[in-house]
């Protein structure tokens, strides 16, 4: 039997009221958009960025691209997993049509490191990460991150 949304709304409002839940979200959501400022601050130059995008809890994101990248109309994004509790990347188009085009340098391509869902790939920058270490952790997902993009435009060349 599927759960009503009234129930939901009263589970919902249960966990809330407890707290933990607004802290997590909160602490989240500054770092990610602290993340954003430290990669706007040493990368504005070559790169674009999006605003953060919060979601539904279920990814919370920001553009982070090369402009070589941008200007095939492409997009590379880190992306916060909240169901799997991890920082990912994702190659995006502007549209499908886009997406598509180059879809099709990559889909025979044998990735190591990436998963290639239906027509994006996925990269996972930190499987577990630790928000007691917000240093590192930057320099985690800033590290693969740059390694992603290299991947990316290695094959588009």
């Amino acid at each position: 039997m599927e759960t009503s949304l009234n129930d939901c709304i009263k589970e919902y409002k249960a966990q809330l009221e407890i707290g933990t839940i607004q802290k997590a979200y909160k602490g989240l959501m500054k770092y990610i958009m602290e993340l954003r400022v430290h990669l706007l601050n040493k990368y504005s130059d070559n790169f674009v960025l999006g605003n953060v995008y919060h979601g539904y809890m279920d990814a919370t994101y920001f553009h982070f691209t090369p402009k070589s990248l941008k200007n095939k109309k492409l997009k590379t994004v880190i992306v916060f997993n909240h169901e799997e509790l991890r920082f990912e990347i994702w190659l995006a188009g502007q549209n499908k049509e886009i997406l598509k085009k180059y879809w099709v340098l990559f889909k025979d391509k044998e990735h190591n490191k990436y998963l290639t869902l239906q027509d994006t790939i996925v990269g996972v920058l930190v499987e577990n990460p630790n928000f007691d270490d917000l240093d590192v952790l930057t320099e985690q997902i800033e590290i693969k991150t740059l390694e992603f993009i290299k991947y990316v435009t290695t094959i588009l060349r």
